[in-house]
């Protein structure tokens, strides 16, 4: 996703922009720049640089301090308003200190005054565009922290073993094709799209796409767009004006934005909104948008890989997401096996989280034998790749390793069996039914849960209707009828409506700490409030 005259996200030349009424001396300013190697863009006043700036984001400006029309001081109060990390250099040939103080104060970067030698002009520039790459990168790490610190840790991820293809772990032949797809689609500046299921590893692929890709030295931010309401998704995707909405104090960047040359993921796509994936094609096709409360187009170079474990073509016969966008995010898909088509690759996996744990929790590495091996292999792994992970901390925490110096821990088949689930697990030989695994359990495909259900017949003694001790009252094989809710009584779903709404709006509308405060999986939030907006329940903006 390229603007106009910018290609692609290689290592390019800086560009700088050069304002000044005079034709002779924008040549001259232009022509000392591009010696220096700087890309050079010129403009003959303020309106046709304010212009020029929102289109193609230059890493710096030059202008003249005295120009018809709009001012070099007016030009910068609408470049900071547009963007304030574009430093601004102010060229006058009647500079006094005064001057100078006041346009440090609104936010010039530099101050120099004609004549000035050529070497003067660059340093200047060179210094400006270093310190505003500061200012970004900054930013970017701000805005991308908690995603960062999630991925590096995430299921399949690599910290330990370096980026890009030795974030993926496995060697089989499916992994060799998704490696080999990666490979492919690295070097290309078009919109990637990874499908597998929950917990496959979706944004470790993403971020392997990007270290291989010739933005690998730019940013990389992630959303996850079925954690945030529409409102603020679309605050975080596309940023605000100061003065927008309620509470929108200053002008805040949005990802877009802040991943300009670099690589934005969103995760989970199919989750958006009719509306904003109305704006996602626009800006996938037009390579702009606008803030939420401005009207001016602002050009970005941003590489879109989107992710989803749902089934899009499914999702687009039910009217539920928009065919032209399907077909602008499926230009490079990536389909992501799951964990049980991946089976060989268990051990190499598990050897990995193990010494990444290890070092992490300062322990010896645990050695997982055969038996146990074999054991997860023959698993199905409802929850993929994370589910492992989880597996192999809890144990490697809980067999000891390292607790004794010098001694190796091992991971027994005794230890692990009993956190599988065994409904998933029921074709696994030898499976103990006393282990203390979950019973009867299943795994919930909205939040990826185990659930418990008692089979009918099956019920521990205690819990079985009419075969209650008399000690709770009744005799044994009494029935128990249900008793008829009183008027104003709330039924279940009621009260959890009620919870979840009072708690949605005291996080203001942020779907991933609700989820969090509830303990409950952000996509099951996430259906929760969709089905209750279908029957008009809750409003439409939660």
């Amino acid at each position: 996703m390229t603007p106009h005259g910018r290609g692609g996200g290689a290592a390019k030349m800086s560009l700088v922009m050069v304002v000044d009424d005079k034709e002779m001396m924008r040549d001259s300013v232009g022509s000392t720049l591009r010696r220096a190697g700087f890309e050079v863009v010129a403009a003959s006043g303020g309106e046709q640089a304010v212009e020029t700036a929102a289109r193609r984001r230059p890493d710096a400006v030059v202008t003249d301090l005295k120009m018809p029309g709009m001012t070099g001081m007016e030009l910068l109060e609408r470049l900071r308003g547009l963007d304030d990390a574009i430093p601004v250099v102010l060229m006058t040939a009647f500079g006094t200190i005064e001057t100078a103080v006041q346009a440090i104060k609104r936010g010039a970067f530099d101050y120099i005054t004609k004549p000035f030698e050529g070497d003067e002009l660059v340093i200047a520039v060179k210094r400006a565009i270093a310190h505003a790459k500061i200012v970004r990168e900054n930013a970017v790490l701000r805005a991308g922290a908690s995603e960062q610190g999630a991925a590096s840790g995430g299921p399949g991820g690599n910290p330990t073993g370096g980026g890009g293809l030795g974030r993926l772990i496995g060697s089989s032949p499916a992994m060799r094709r998704v490696k080999e797809q990666v490979i492919a689609v690295a070097a290309s500046a078009g919109t990637v799209l990874i499908v597998g299921e929950s917990g496959s590893g979706k944004e470790v692929v993403a971020r392997a796409v990007h270290e291989l890709s010739p933005r690998t030295d730019e940013a990389f931010l992630a959303v996850n767009c079925a954690a945030l309401s529409e409102s603020l998704l679309e605050s975080e995707l596309f940023g605000h004006e100061k003065g927008a909405f309620t509470g929108a104090e200053r002008l805040r960047k949005g990802r877009f934005e802040l991943s300009d040359r670099g690589t934005l993921l969103l995760d989970e796509i199919s989750e958006i909104s009719p509306r904003l994936q109305a704006k996602l094609l626009r800006i996938l096709q037009e390579r702009t948008f606008e803030r939420v409360g401005s009207s001016t187009p602002i050009g970005v170079d941003v590489r879109v890989v989107a992710t989803s474990n749902r089934d899009l073509p499914r999702a687009v016969a039910a009217g539920e997401f928009r065919q032209d966008l399907f077909f602008r995010l499926n230009v490079l898909p990536i389909h992501l096996p799951p964990l049980r088509d991946r089976a060989e690759d268990i051990p190499e996996l598990v050897g990995h989280f193990a010494a990444t744990i290890a070092a992490r929790e300062g322990r010896t590495p645990a050695v997982f034998t055969e038996e146990a091996l074999a054991l997860l292999e023959a698993y199905p792994w409802p929850g993929n790749v994370r589910e492992l992970q989880n597996i192999c901390e809890r144990a490697v925490v809980l067999s000891g390793a390292g607790t004794s110096r010098g001694a190796t821990a091992r991971v027994t088949r005794g230890l692990i069996e009993g956190w599988l689930c065994p409904r998933a697990a029921s074709g696994l030989g030898g499976m103990s039914q006393g282990s203390g695994g979950l019973q009867g359990s299943y795994v919930d495909s909205s939040s990826g849960a185990y659930v418990p259900q008692v089979p009918n017949g099956h019920a521990p003694e205690a819990f079985r209707l009419g075969s209650l001790s008399d000690s709770d009252g009744l005799s044994s094989g009494t029935t128990v009828e249900p008793k008829p809710m009183e008027p104003g009584e709330k039924t279940l779903e009621q009260i959890e409506r009620e919870v979840i709404v009072s708690r949605l709006r005291s996080f203001n509308g942020h779907r991933q700490k609700t989820a969090r405060a509830l303990g409950i999986g952000v996509r099951t939030l996430g259906l929760k409030l969709k089905k209750w907006k279908e029957q008009e329940l809750v409003e439409a903006g939660l």
